[in-house]
């Protein structure tokens, strides 16, 4: 059937009795208590708050049977059904019921239209315009108050359409959430569904609703569809796709969006191009189309809506008519699915984000309660919540188990070194005896390495622990971030410390306690001003060694050999010059008893073992655990390949540092500067780069 003799279909109506007309009236408007002590829906209401849990289901189909306006309305046969109180309560009890009450013969195949919209828009007279020329089978009303709550149901049998008329968005609602719970569920179940609108300019909550329903029928009322298709052997929904919307926009001074649209861009495309812009899909919908009029005299005209719902209901390219029965199975089938109670907060005024503080937790996430600027005005951040645990942070305190018994809240941490110990001396304590946790009113409460075996933890003898939040710019609470670090800095000194001995750094103070052990034999290191063989002058860096056959003062390349010198007592090979060398070695059967060099013989094996304990004690561990006692915060090693400052390349004469402060990579001529660093755990002066310096 073509378009232009559909347009032409001649519609009948069904006609309202005079009589029950005028009995439908006087009993609406009346005030009778008796008629009112009859209204199952009061009854109903007044028992479940009586008993304070709902009556049966089938209590109210009784007190249904003596409803004398449901009576009245049947008789004249022209008033929609109550399907869905505000509640949410199916107020139909079976699939023959709901064919008995909208006049549908068993068989029959439907479409479903429901309309939608905000509280006073004109959804029921729409309805009632469109489908049933203009007769009050939706009921309206002048009155402030919505005249329509829940969902109500007629059957057009000219169009073979079951129309629902729903609650308005945006009214005044005690479960606000509820009914849009309920709105759903009805769009979930319509072929067609009608947004209706007055106002000059589409407002953003039509998007919203729209949006939402969109994303609510893709991710929970689709596949429960399917499922209750399944089990009725009812006709499956193609593609699962949801309902079709047709925007119906009254304007009456601004223009509609027909007049923005042009040959490139179409209407449809200027709405696809808002729900893009406001982060909304759509796509769950089998089509969308916008139907708008400009009313400039006070009748709206419903020509366009009525010719582009009746091309929609025509067409069966995405849904077909189906059983009327299966529209009353599945909105029962969803009612019960979706029905646990919803908690609903009452609109606010404000939003808390407008004046809140914007800082959050960094363990938990959980917001500051208090005001924006607080911590200008010298307020810590605070919230009433527990927080959680977690080890990178390290966001929990240790209070004083003795305070704490006593009703004090006195707050200790851990520390390298007593109130009473320097900064340079608290290395070797902290590296041998460990972390101490002193109390400013019982002193020193706990030390980690305080036995050879047997230690507890600090929280079975000493303190006891509370889990605190964590603020955005606050140190970590227990320091240790870098205790592993503070480790490999004392390993550090203690191996320069014992690398000085070997190295001789200080080259007049180590010469003069070399000739304090040196065999009388030995010419001074004072003496000796140049190599006794090729008579080269010893520069401050250039290497002096004596022979310790004669005891001549000689350079490295005129001593490079080694032999025995039995009769001073070296029995196994040492350094000789090359006049003293001899390519049979002397004999061992002559020696001495080596008691004039023993004390030297006894340096140099102190010497080369701490030089020896060095390498392999300090220098390979100490690389080992560099890697794992980093701060979180250092840039990596293998990350550094230029200082941060200088942009110098790293190599074997431009060493690498860290930053205390920001944890850069920096060389040393970048990172002269000394101050504590609080925020990152370090309490006493160490290195920071030039640009953490002066901040």
């Amino acid at each position: 059937m073509s378009f232009a003799v559909n347009t032409t279909r001649k519609f009948t109506w069904h006609k309202m009795d005079p009589i029950a007309s005028h009995m439908k009236n006087r009993h609406i408007n009346s005030t009778s208590p008796i008629l009112k002590s009859l209204e199952p829906a009061l009854i109903y209401d007044k028992l479940e708050n009586a008993s304070g849990k709902p009556p049966s289901h089938d209590l109210y189909q009784q007190l249904s049977s003596l409803n004398l306006n449901d009576d009245i309305d049947r008789a004249g046969n022209n008033k929609s059904v109550l399907l869905l109180d505000d509640r949410e309560r199916l107020r139909v009890n079976s699939a023959e019921s709901f064919l008995r009450s909208l006049n549908i013969e068993p068989g029959t195949k439907v479409k479903v239209v429901s309309i939608f919209g905000n509280t006073g828009e004109g959804k029921s007279y729409t309805l009632n315009k469109v489908f049933f020329d203009g007769k009050e089978v939706f009921r309206t009303s002048s009155a402030q108050t919505s005249c329509t709550l829940g969902v109500w149901a007629m059957y057009n049998s000219d169009m073979n359409v079951i129309c629902l008329d729903t609650e308005g968005l945006l009214g005044i609602s005690k479960n606000e959430h509820q009914r849009t719970r309920l709105l759903l569920k009805v769009l979930a179940v319509s072929d067609i569904i009608i947004y209706r609108t007055r106002a000059e300019r589409l407002q953003r909550d039509m998007y919203t609703f729209l949006g939402g329903a969109s994303k609510a029928y893709k991710d929970h009322f689709s596949a429960t569809l399917k499922k209750v298709l399944a089990k009725t052997d009812c006709e499956k929904l193609a593609g699962g796709l949801g309902p079709g919307v047709i925007i119906f926009h009254e304007t009456h001074y601004t223009d509609t969006l027909h007049q923005s649209a042009s040959l490139i861009q179409s209407v449809e495309d200027i709405l696809q191009s808002t729900f893009a812009d406001l982060n909304l899909s759509f796509d769950s919908f089998c089509f969308m189309k916008y139907v708008g009029v400009k009313t400039t005299n006070s009748v709206t005209s419903f020509e366009q809506l009525k010719m582009a719902l009746f091309e929609k209901l025509e067409s069966t390219e995405v849904r077909s008519p189906r059983d009327a029965k299966y529209v009353y199975l599945t909105l029962k089938s969803l009612n019960e699915k979706f029905q646990n109670q919803i908690s609903d907060a009452s609109p606010q005024l404000y939003l808390p984000a407008f004046f809140t503080c914007s800082d959050k937790c960094q363990s938990c996430k959980t917001g500051c309660a208090l005001s924006m600027g607080h911590k200008e005005e010298g307020e810590p951040h605070h919230s009433d919540r527990n927080c959680k645990f977690q080890h990178q942070y390290q966001n929990c305190v240790y209070l004083c188990k003795i305070c704490y018994k006593n009703g004090n809240k006195i707050v200790v941490k851990p520390s390298y070194q007593t109130s009473s110990e320097n900064s340079w001396s608290s290395y070797l304590n902290y590296v041998w005896a460990g972390y101490v946790i002193e109390c400013p009113n019982c002193g020193e409460i706990y030390r980690s390495r305080q036995h050879w075996y047997g230690n507890k933890n600090p929280e079975d003898c000493a303190v006891r622990i509370e889990i605190v939040h964590i603020w955005p710019g606050e140190k970590l609470l227990l320091g240790s971030q870098n205790s592993a670090q503070k480790v490999i800095d004392g390993v550090t000194m203690i191996s320069d410390l014992v690398a000085s001995v070997g190295s001789q750094p200080k080259k007049i103070i180590s010469e003069l306690a070399a000739d304090k052990i040196a065999p009388p034999s030995w010419k001074s290191n004072l003496e000796s001003k140049d190599c006794y063989i090729c008579r080269t002058p010893f520069t401050p860096t250039a290497q002096k060694h004596h022979c310790r056959a004669c005891g001549e003062a000689v350079c490295d390349p005129c001593s490079s050999k080694r032999q025995p010198v039995p009769s001073k007592g070296w029995s196994t090979d040492v350094r000789v010059c090359d006049h003293c060398y001899k390519d049979s070695p002397p004999s061992l059967t002559t020696t001495s008893d080596g008691s004039e060099n023993r004390a030297r013989v006894l340096g140099e094996t102190v010497v080369n073992t701490f030089a020896a304990v060095k390498s392999v004690v300090y220098d390979k561990p100490k690389e080992l655990l560099k890697d794992a006692a980093r701060p979180t915060y250092w840039t990596p090693d293998d990350q550094c390949i230029n200082c941060a400052i200088c942009q110098k390349s790293f190599g074997p004469f431009l060493f690498l540092h860290h930053c205390r402060s920001c944890g850069k990579g920096v060389c040393d001529n970048c990172s002269k500067a000394r101050k504590s660093v609080p925020l990152r755990g370090w309490e006493y002066p160490v290195r920071v780069c030039d640009n953490c310096h002066y901040l």
